[in-house]
C-alpha cells in the first residue's frame, strides 16, 4: 500500500509538471487537467475498492500555504519605478473596482433570492469575485510582455485586496466608524510588522552560511503570516512588502542600512530564493488542485440546479471586465479573457463559517465557475498566440 501511494504521488506530480510544461502549447489551462486527473484518481479508487482516509481537512492547509507562496511568487515579480506608475495605477483600478461592484451586486441578488442576511450573502459572494493569480500568471507565458506584466500586477493585487475585503466582512458584525477605525489600526500595525519582519528576514537571508537556509526562511514567512492572522491582521500585506522589498533591492541600495545587508551578496541569494519559491509554489498548487479534483463528487460536477447561477455569474464577470478595461483605456484583447477563479476562491469558500454560508453558493457552483472561466481563458490564450505570431511576422 505504501509503495503504491508513493508511486502514485510521484506519477501525479510528474503529470502535473507535463500539464504545466505543455499548457503554453496546448492552450489548455493546467487547472482543468489537474482537476480532471484528481477526479479520475477518485473514480479509479472507487473502481478498484481502494480506501483512502478523508482528505477534505488537508485542503485548507494546502490552500493556505499555496496562497502565501503564490502571493510571494507574484510580489517577487513586481517592479516599482516611476515608469511603471501608470501600469500599477491601472492594475489597481481593474483589480479593485470589479471586486467591489460584483461582490455587492451578487450579495444583493443572493439576499433577494435566498432571504439570508446581507452580511452572509456578501461573505459568500466575495470568493467568486477574486481573480486567481495561481491560474492567471502561469497561463499568460505566451502573451506579449506588457500584457503579461499587467496580469501579474492585477492578479496579485486582486488576491490581496480580495482577502483583506473578505476578512473585513467576516470579522466585523457591523460596518460603522468603529469597524473602519479598527481596520485602519490593524493595517498600520501590519505595515510596521511587515517592515520589521522584512528587515529581519533579509538580514538572515544575507548572513546565514549554513547550506540549508531557504526552507527555514519560507517557514518563517508562513509562520509570521499565520501569527498575524491570529491577531486579525491583514497578513498578506506582509507577504507583499517582503516580495516588493526583495525584488526592488537595487532601487534602494543607496540607503545606509541597506548597505549593511551586503546588497551584492543578497541579490544572489534572492535569485536562489525566487527559484525555490517558484518550485515550491508549483508543487503545492498542483497538489491542491489534484486533491480538490479528488474530493469532487460526480453529482456536484453535473448539477443543473446551479447552472443558471454559474452561467449568470460568469457572464457578469466578463461584462464588468469589458466595461472596466474600456474605461481604463486598456485594450480588450487578450486581457478581457484573463479572469480565472481558482485556489483563492476555493480557500475563501472553505473558510466561510457555517453560520455565514448561503446554500446557493455551494461546491457545484464553484466548480462550474472555475471550469468556465478557465475555458474562456483558454480561448484568450489561443487568440493571444495568433496575435503574437502576426506581430513576429510583421517585425520579420
Amino acid at each position: 500500500m505504501t509503495v503504491g501511494i508513493i508511486l502514485t504521488l510521484c506519477a501525479l506530480v510528474l503529470l502535473a509538471y507535463i500539464f504545466d510544461f505543455t499548457s503554453s502549447k496546448t492552450k489548455i489551462p493546467s487547472v482543468i487537467l489537474l482537476l480532471a486527473l484528481g477526479y479520475l484518481v477518485k473514480q479509479l479508487c472507487i473502481l478498484f475498492d481502494v480506501n483512502l482516509p478523508d482528505l477534505q481537512g488537508v485542503l485548507p492547509i494546502l490552500g493556505t500555504i499555496g496562497l502565501v507562496l503564490i502571493v510571494l511568487e507574484g510580489s517577487l515579480e513586481l517592479e516599482l519605478d516611476k515608469g511603471k506608475l501608470p501600469l500599477i495605477g491601472k492594475s489597481v483600478i481593474v483589480a479593485c473596482i470589479p471586486i467591489m461592484i460584483m461582490a455587492f451586486g451578487l450579495a444583493f441578488a443572493l439576499h433577494y433570492a435566498s432571504g439570508y442576511d446581507f452580511k452572509s450573502c456578501l461573505a459568500s459572494a466575495i470568493p467568486l469575485c477574486i481573480i486567481s493569480s495561481s491560474i492567471a500568471i502561469p497561463s499568460v507565458r505566451n502573451y506579449a510582455p506588457a500584457d503579461r506584466e499587467f496580469v501579474v500586477y492585477e492578479s496579485s493585487i486582486s488576491d490581496i485586496i480580495g482577502v483583506i475585503f473578505f476578512n473585513f466582512v467576516v470579522l466585523h458584525t457591523n460596518f460603522g466608524a468603529m469597524a473602519f477605525g479598527s481596520f485602519f489600526l490593524q493595517l498600520c500595525v501590519i505595515i510596521v510588522v511587515s517592515f520589521v519582519a522584512t528587515g529581519a528576514l533579509s538580514f538572515l537571508l544575507s548572513r546565514i552560511d549554513h547550506h540549508i537556509k531557504f526552507v527555514p526562511i519560507i517557514s518563517l514567512v508562513i509562520l509570521i503570516h499565520e501569527v498575524s492572522k491570529i491577531f486579525n491582521l491583514p497578513s498578506l500585506v506582509f507577504i507583499l512588502v517582503l516580495g516588493l522589498f526583495l525584488n526592488n533591492l537595487n532601487r534602494i541600495r543607496h540607503i545606509h542600512w541597506i548597505q549593511k545587508l551586503n546588497p551584492r551578496l543578497l541579490r544572489r541569494e534572492i535569485h536562489k530564493f525566487k527559484e525555490i519559491t517558484i518550485e515550491a509554489t508549483f508543487l503545492v498548487r498542483a497538489l491542491f488542485f489534484l486533491l480538490f479534483g479528488y474530493v469532487i463528487e460526480t453529482r456536484e460536477l453535473i448539477s443543473t440546479s446551479t447552472l443558471i447561477w454559474s452561467v449568470s455569474i460568469t457572464a457578469s464577470i466578463y461584462v464588468l471586465r469589458i466595461i472596466v478595461l474600456k474605461l481604463s483605456g486598456i485594450k480588450l484583447n487578450p486581457l478581457v479573457f484573463v479572469a480565472p477563479r481558482g485556489l483563492i476562491t476555493i480557500l475563501l469558500f472553505l473558510s466561510v463559517s457555517p453560520n455565514l454560508r448561503v446554500p446557493l453558493i455551494d461546491r457545484s457552483l464553484l466548480i462550474q465557475i472555475i471550469i468556465m472561466t478557465a475555458l474562456v481563458m483558454m480561448i484568450g490564450s489561443m487568440m493571444a498566440k495568433k496575435a503574437v505570431a502576426v506581430q513576429e511576422e510583421v517585425v520579420g
